[in-house]
């Protein structure tokens, strides 16, 4: 059963009894001070329908066949419907390739700002929401402080790399990226079944040439894909592939298996929130029926070429803590992991980075007690 039609603030709406019943925010159906839904849901007759309904200027009025009244104000109802949600942007954003990027000249945020300001913390936060990038300046070249700013915003999240990762050129994990190649662009932790949300890098020192770090913005690219092919976008975004990470070092041992499409989007307004890309770890294609695959691999080759095209490649050579006995402050980059893919170019000489990864509702549960939209 439902409300045919409700027009307000130029939003036309339809709403289902059962869901004004159980959306209810009385007393007895809604705690205000946990913000928890009281009423039982499955104690609502399906086939429920309002005695009277009653509008005035800006509240809807129900009263329900055991005399129980719901009233609902229009401005929450509008956005809350289903209608208002298909037009809202849950995490707005700025696109860009390197040109944008650059021309943005997005400012990076002091090491102790960061850490004993507000402002200094929601401005940083500001940033990396806009542009799945941001760095922090003048940090100390430790671990130690690394793991300091990480804290400052997020609960570290510990994997099969640890809590706080530090790594060098020797190989110790089974990984390209405990080598001095380069790596092309990829999200990491693709064969994890929730991938690592935010990334840090820390080059805590650096004794040779090479080691730029790529970014770029799958978002951005992903657009692109949508806006030349977007029945290529749609097929990214519907087909599941299987990541996986297999591992036999030392006493490393790990098998881990991730699967999800390329492109993740949320059904109602089609916002994208995560592309999972990794060529590197993408396992065996048997998630996908034969006149399907094809079709799959020419949309993954068209997202490819936008993601490799020169112009949308942002390069940066993190700014190591440490030259020869010289020792000074550096910078720290934090990556959105569900948007901005990264690389390396090869390097030479001994090389030392630390990072970690950070739980992303932390991140976002941060933001939002700043004000921020996340």
């Amino acid at each position: 059963m439902e409300v045919d039609q409700l027009q307000y603030a130029n939003t036309v709406m339809r709403f289902d009894y059962v869901w004004l019943r159980d959306h209810c925010h009385s007393a007895s159906c809604y705690n205000s001070k946990t913000h928890q839904r009281s009423l039982d849901t499955a104690s609502v007759d399906l086939c429920i329908q309002p005695k009277t309904i009653r509008l005035d200027e800006t509240t809807l009025f129900f009263t329900w066949p055991d005399g129980h009244v719901t009233r609902y104000d229009l401005d929450w109802l509008v956005k809350n419907s289903y209608e208002g949600q298909k037009q809202k942007v849950i995490q707005p954003r700025i696109l860009w390739n390197a040109e944008i990027y650059q021309q943005a000249q997005v400012p990076s945020v002091d090491f102790q700002s960061f850490l004993e300001t507000k402002e200094g913390l929601k401005n940083f936060l500001q940033n990396f929401l806009l542009y799945g990038i941001a760095f922090v300046e003048n940090v100390p070249p430790t671990q130690e402080h690394t793991e300091k700013l990480a804290e400052r915003i997020s609960l570290i999240r510990e994997t099969i790399y640890g809590r706080m990762w530090y790594f060098t050129s020797d190989f110790s994990r089974g990984d390209t990226a405990y080598t001095k190649l380069a790596l092309d662009r990829h999200t990491d932790t693709t064969y994890f079944q929730e991938p690592c949300g935010i990334q840090v890098f820390h080059c805590l020192k650096h004794e040779g040439t090479g080691g730029r770090t790529l970014l770029v913005d799958g978002f951005y690219a992903a657009e692109q894909v949508l806006q030349k092919a977007p029945e290529e976008f749609e097929l990214l975004s519907k087909v599941p592939l299987k990541h996986e990470y297999i591992e036999n070092v030392g006493e490393c041992h790990n098998h881990m298996i991730g699967v999800g499409p390329v492109l993740n989007i949320y059904p109602w307004n089609k916002e994208l929130y995560m592309i999972r890309y990794n060529n590197y770890d993408r396992a065996v294609i048997n998630t996908v029926p034969y006149d399907v695959v094809h079709r799959w691999y020419t949309a993954h080759r068209t997202l490819t070429i936008e993601l490799r095209k020169p112009e949308n490649e942002f390069w940066v050579k993190l700014k190591p803590g440490r030259v020869g006995a010289k020792l000074k402050r550096c910078q720290v980059l934090f990556i959105d992991n569900w948007r901005v893919l990264h690389g390396r170019e090869s390097f030479t000489g001994y090389r030392q980075l630390c990072g970690c990864y950070l739980t992303r509702d932390d991140v976002l549960n941060t933001a939002r007690l700043l004000g921020l939209q996340a």
